[in-house]
């Protein structure tokens, strides 16, 4: 885990050649877990998405081969096959790769938390790291950020981390247009006290809430609204441990950063940021964020990420007059018009009298006569009939468009949909020929949508689909938006929470979410984990507790489910620093179960019912939770003889929960589970004994 930075004599004392010398290692997040690129990565794992011609994947490898990275582990999620057949046959892969080692690693993890956690038990990380997206376009050069990061861990080895942050206004085109990162930050160290996300479409969004005491103990604050995000973190390997330490943690802000920030005096860590003002750095978070930065890079703000720059092997773009790039082998007719701020691939046929501009056109692409093409992507092998208009718009590769068809701002056509002749996809349609995992098969073709003799469906996300941190609607997540519907007023973002008592802060902190009910019922799952965790190392009594719990559950309407995983992740947390000071696992287990049983009895429900999941439920959490700690195994074993034991738990629970599938649905829980077999199958027999003891008693009773 995080200890071993900490091996070598010369760099405790700081000797600053030795800290040159250390390697330095990243990791990229292939798959950020969101679905605000969706239908194409229904078919395509995001990272290989293409941006001015160029898979994303590119430019951030790119980067932190110029940052001087020579270990790259790479996190695949969804469609990881494809992306390890691209790496593999990649630059990247040959022997001229400034990379020592690019190791692939395959994930079933459903968020970030998840790898950050895998990848701290895995023991990879060797010294300080630098944690991005597989979506970052920076031509930052990182020496600046990776120098203050290393003279305050010198310094201080709680300084774990430190955020690369762009300036760049309030309302630039980069930033998203439904929530606004504020970072409250102290100048004088560079140090981030409190970080929030404001959500525009709150009727509160003006409100910022910072816990009072961050206001009285420090001089000067700067509550800054006006930074870009970049997902570019530099961390020591304390990092991992604290993801590992709360599993609440899925996601890298909202969760992680807020929890740590809020855990300060707990955890005594520290979190710094290094805002950048003269270089370009940006994320590709959303469809937006897509549009603005490639215009940015066809305007050559991220220079050298431009299109003849040629980052990959065979690409031969070629700079023409007003930011024009076009690649040798273009057939284009006499009469076609071509515009400011494009891209043409080679293969590519444009046909008569066709007017194209703002564009990127990918290879091998046909576009007919009196075609009009603007502010449009057009993606490898797509075909646009004649008359058709695409403004705004992206068509994936293979796609074929018939004649005299107007596709709308915001629509999206995916990977090798059809649409026939005279047809109008309105604003914000997204089309696809895929499906999803939780359908039974491929949908049928949809006339209405896409015409007779067409191929697709319009694609409808779940409603749990849609990312929390980003609100939009489908048209609006597209590449237009109304921003006459859209709240951007943050003019009184400074506005400062007066709501203190004579008594300071309360234990759960002062801090207000503005994201709705979800924010709350996460916090919710923070701050009372923290809570009852505060009182089980202070050794408060179990009535004292449990009135705290429900107090804190009431205030944020939490679900009983909720209130277990808070439990959950307090009691898991204590038991595992109680076997690392020495005590044996199962005598960790009785000391606390035994006396807070009351905690855990009170959030089970099931008790006179057949049906145990209220039980289940809790065995599942502890079962997830034990999958990345060390014996994680054991402690299972001792767990479910303690609940035993102490009639928290019924045997019939024992059996649904072995049975659910839940419990094996990943190796790393059918693993976690091996030890506790035993013990279940005890219980099986000694039911089928008793059974079998009573029947034997039912016929000596009759002969009698």
């Amino acid at each position: 885990m995080g200890p071993k930075q900490k091996g070598g004599g010369a760099k405790q004392r700081g000797n600053a050649a030795d800290e040159v010398e250390e390697t330095l290692q990243a990791v990229v997040l292939a798959d950020t877990f969101e679905t605000r690129f969706e239908p194409f990565t229904l078919d395509k794992p995001r990272c290989l998405l293409p941006l001015a011609n160029t898979p994303l994947i590119e430019y951030t490898l790119e980067f932190l081969a110029n940052a001087g990275v020579e270990d790259v582990f790479l996190y695949g999620g969804a469609h990881s096959g494809q992306l390890e057949k691209y790496i593999n046959a990649s630059k990247w892969r040959s022997l001229s790769s400034p990379f020592k080692q690019l190791t692939f690693l395959k994930s079933t993890s459903t968020s970030v938390g998840d790898v950050m956690r895998d990848l701290d038990g895995k023991h990879l990380i060797t010294g300080d790291f630098i944690v991005v997206s597989g979506d970052v376009i920076s031509n930052l050069p990182i020496e600046g950020a990776l120098a203050s990061h290393r003279a305050r861990r010198v310094a201080n080895k709680d300084a774990i981390m430190t955020m690369v942050l762009r300036e760049a206004g309030r309302n630039h085109r980069t930033k998203s247009s439904s929530t606004s990162p504020v970072f409250i930050i102290d100048p004088t160290k560079d140090r981030c006290l409190h970080y929030e996300e404001i959500d525009h479409h709150s009727s509160d969004s003006n409100r910022l809430n910072i816990d009072t005491e961050i206001i009285l103990s420090h001089q000067e604050l700067d509550i800054r609204q006006d930074l870009i995000d970049c997902s570019i973190d530099i961390c020591t390997p304390d990092v991992l441990s604290l993801w590992s330490d709360s599993f609440d943690y899925q996601t890298p802000r909202k969760q992680f950063l807020y929890g740590v920030l809020k855990d300060y005096e707990l955890n005594g860590k520290t979190i710094h940021t290094y805002i950048v003002k003269d270089y370009y750095a940006a994320r590709v978070r959303n469809l937006k964020a897509y549009d603005a930065i490639s215009k940015d890079i066809l305007s050559r703000w991220a220079y050298p990420l431009c299109p003849d720059t040629n980052l990959l092997p065979g690409h031969n773009y070629e700079l023409r007059k007003g930011n024009l790039y076009q690649e040798q082998g273009v057939t284009l007719a006499r009469s076609c018009v071509i515009g400011r701020r494009t891209v043409i691939g080679q293969g590519t046929s444009i046909g008569d009298k066709a007017t194209v501009k703002d564009t990127v056109l990918g290879r091998n692409c046909k576009i007919g006569k009196n075609v009009t093409l603007d502010g449009a992507y057009i993606w490898d092998g797509a075909v646009i009939g004649d008359g058709t208009t695409v403004r705004h718009a992206i068509v994936a590769d293979n796609v074929q468009v018939g004649s005299n068809c107007t596709v709308e701002p915001g629509a999206l056509l995916s990977f090798g949909t059809k649409i026939a002749d005279s047809m109008t996809i309105s604003e914000g349609k997204r089309i696809t020929n895929a499906y999803r995992e939780e359908e039974d098969g491929v949908p049928d073709t949809d006339p209405e949508v896409v015409g007779e003799g067409g191929e697709g469906y319009e694609y409808i996300p779940y409603e749990d689909d849609e990312d929390e941190s980003d609100t939009e609607s489908n048209a609006s997540s597209g590449l237009v938006y109304n921003m006459a519907q859209l709240s951007l007023s943050t003019d009184s973002i400074s506005t400062l929470s007066s709501e203190t008592s004579d008594y300071g802060i309360s234990r759960s902190g002062s801090f207000s979410s503005t994201g709705g009910d979800e924010d709350e019922q996460d916090h919710f799952v923070h701050d009372a984990a923290t809570s009852v965790y505060d009182s089980l190392r202070d050794d408060v009594t179990s009535d004292v507790v449990q009135l705290e719990l429900v107090s804190l559950r009431m205030t944020a309407n939490a679900s009983d489910n909720q209130v277990r995983r808070a439990v959950v992740s307090a009691f898991m947390k204590r038991i595992a620093q109680l076997i690392e000071g020495g005590k044996a696992a199962g005598e960790a287990v009785r000391q606390i179960f035994g006396k807070y049983r009351e905690i855990v009895e009170r959030s089970l429900f099931d008790r006179e019912k057949d049906a145990k999941p209220d039980q289940v439920d809790l065995l599942l959490l502890l079962q997830q939770d034990l999958v990345h700690r060390s014996r994680g195994d054991m402690v299972l074993l001792f767990l479910a003889k303690e609940l035993y034991d102490l009639e928290i738990i019924d045997e019939e629970a024992y059996e649904q929960w072995w049975d659910d599938e839940r419990s094996s649905s990943t190796e790393e829980m059918r693993q976690v589970r091996s030890q506790t077999q035993q013990f279940v199958e005890w219980l099986a027999n000694a039911e089928e004994e008793e059974s079998s003891e009573e029947d034997d008693d039912d016929e000596e009773s009759d002969e009698e």
